[in-house]
């Protein structure tokens, strides 16, 4: 059933329309939470404390500064207007974080855009510290690419993400995210699929590692933050979305419609039919390849989907957004089984039969009787 190559996705968006609806929807909050001043008041909040304003102050932000005291200092140094309405535009603008770093800001500034640079860092310079962590991952992977960049090494990472005190941090922190069923007994790694794909800059070359993996962890909670509609509607907790989305990112390629595999999926559990997609046998094996033999289906292992039905006990991979809204928001199909031919092309059929035929003429061919 393995559809194809392991391949990373770019998420596409139009930065300047994403940062003004952003501006909106969180002044449209700030007003209902502030409503009791009146509307003119409250939607002042957001607004430069001085437009007319040519003074410059330095503010530095220290590694690991909480929003509560950036907000305070903001306030002392009379750049924004209310440290309560600062929290609430964090909170609802889903900010993952903020670089620490020394900031030149002005009263003439508007909330926004003193949040956007805390958060982006000095674009003026090169980053010290750049993380490009593409979709599909797993968390050897993600500490490969982590100690290439830094002074960490692989075992450091991961020592970090397994470490049941870091991992009660983030629980505490992003409580809708990280959640006891991390701690279940059959879960490789508790933290595995919980770090979003995306490029993160750090201006610091020393830059701590629980730093680095709590914003992934974090960009990851105010992605999901968005969706809390769909997940309550669905049932789904964060970590079984993040389960089902990993199963579709693993199983992409870059023509795929992301909808249909999903609906193969929740077709098959609705039939009581075991899943059997083959990066969950990969990753049971603790394996990266692109081809698995019939032999590999016999891994004793809670992430064999060939041998056990449902989901599998966690993650198996980080996963973008396209494979999370499409865990979401599934194609209505009545397919079954999908296979990738060599050009990446992805088959849906209804049936057994018409599978093993797509299966005979694109995959197995003749005289290759041990492969898949």
């Amino acid at each position: 059933m393995r559809g194809g190559c392991n391949l990373s996705h770019q998420s596409f968006f139009t930065p300047k329309k994403n940062k003004q609806k952003k501006i909106i929807i969180v002044t449209i909050i700030l007003l209902a939470v502030l409503i009791g001043g009146g509307v003119f008041y409250a939607q002042s909040f957001v607004q430069p404390v001085d437009k007319n304003s040519s003074k410059k102050v330095n503010i530095t932000i220290p590694q690991g500064s909480s929003v509560r005291s950036i907000g305070t200092l903001l306030k002392e140094e009379k750049l924004i207007k209310s440290e309560s309405a600062f929290r609430y535009y964090i909170k609802m603008s889903s900010v993952s974080g903020f670089q620490a770093g020394t900031y030149t800001f002005s009263p003439s500034m508007s909330l926004s855009e003193m949040v956007d640079m805390m958060e982006t860092g000095d674009v003026s310079k090169n980053p010290d510290v750049r993380l490009a962590i593409p979709e599909g991952r797993q968390l050897d992977e993600i500490a490969t690419i982590i100690a290439n960049r830094t002074n960490y090494t692989e075992e450091e990472v991961m020592n970090t993400l397994d470490d049941p005190a870091f991992i009660e941090k983030m629980k505490k922190k992003y409580p809708d995210l990280v959640t006891d069923e991390v701690f279940n007994k059959d879960i490789k790694h508790p933290l595995e699929g919980y770090l979003y794909p995306a490029t993160y800059d750090h201006y610091d070359s020393n830059v701590s590692l629980e730093v680095i993996l709590d914003k992934m962890i974090g960009k990851t909670n105010g992605v999901l933050a968005q969706y809390q509609k769909e997940m309550k509607s669905k049932k789904y907790t964060a970590h079984k979305l993040l389960t089902m989305a990993s199963l579709i990112e693993e199983e992409a390629t870059e023509q795929v419609d992301r909808e249909k595999i999903a609906s193969v999926f929740y077709n098959r559990l609705e039939e009581d039919m075991p899943l059997q997609t083959d990066p969950t046998v990969l990753y049971a094996l603790g394996e990266h390849r692109e081809r698995v033999y019939y032999k590999d289906l016999e891994v004793d292992s809670p992430y064999n989907t060939y041998r056990e039905k449902g989901l599998t006990p966690g993650p198996i991979a980080n996963s973008g957004l396209m494979s999370i809204k499409a865990a979401l928001e599934p194609a209505d199909t009545n397919y079954l089984y999908f296979l990738a031919n060599k050009d990446g092309e992805v088959i849906f059929t209804k049936t057994l039969d018409e599978h093993n035929k797509e299966k005979a003429t694109h995959i197995t061919g003749p005289r290759e009787e041990d492969k898949k």
